[in-house]
């Protein structure tokens, strides 16, 4: 029953780890990346489609990303999307490819990303304390209940905060990680 709760606990924060790496992942660092056009949905047929399963997205080179569409006609529906999206690039179209072309950073930009890249980290850390929270809100249960003893109970929450502190350490590591990629450059 114990291990169950520990279990559970340790896959929601693992959880909050992967939503922090996707949601970095997104963030626009002056390199070209693929993910940044990942969450875009384009008009396809009567339904919003992703921009990845109507048209082909590679890396032209360091700083630009290539969308070829699987059909012509989909070209402006495409770069209408693009506009539309937050990601902050005008799109180029040269027949039927479309290029996003990735303008270097400002320092002064730099210094938001690595604001919003702490503050993300910082949601990362609330969510794995709201897990540990609910994980000893559980053990209180089972000894209220009497299903477990008391000291059960200690060597339990001495796991889940162990737990915890390794999740919050993988936070600070996978936050300093993009900030220094966005500095680097």
């Amino acid at each position: 029953m114990l291990n169950d709760i520990k279990h559970d606990a340790q896959t929601r924060m693992g959880k909050s780890i992967d939503a922090l790496k996707h949601d970095l992942s997104r963030l626009r660092t002056g390199r070209a990346s693929t993910s940044l056009v990942d969450s875009i949905k384009v008009p396809y047929y009567g339904s919003d489609m992703p921009l990845n399963q109507v048209a082909s997205v590679s890396l032209a080179d360091a700083r630009s990303i290539m969308i070829t569409p699987f059909e012509k006609n989909m070209v402006a529906p495409i770069e209408k999307a693009l506009l539309a999206s937050d990601i902050g690039i005008t799109p180029t179209t040269a027949g039927t490819v479309i290029r996003l072309n990735m303008p270097p950073l400002t320092e002064e930009r730099r210094r938001e990303l690595a604001k919003h890249v702490s503050h993300e980290g910082e949601n990362a850390k609330i969510a794995i304390r709201n897990v540990r929270r609910d994980a000893l809100q559980h053990v209180k249960d089972l000894l209220k209940e009497k299903q477990i003893t008391e000291d059960e109970e200690r060597k339990a929450d001495d796991e889940i905060q162990k737990l915890t502190d390794r999740f919050v350490k993988e936070v600070d590591v996978v936050a300093k990680a993009k900030e220094e990629e966005l500095m680097a450059m």
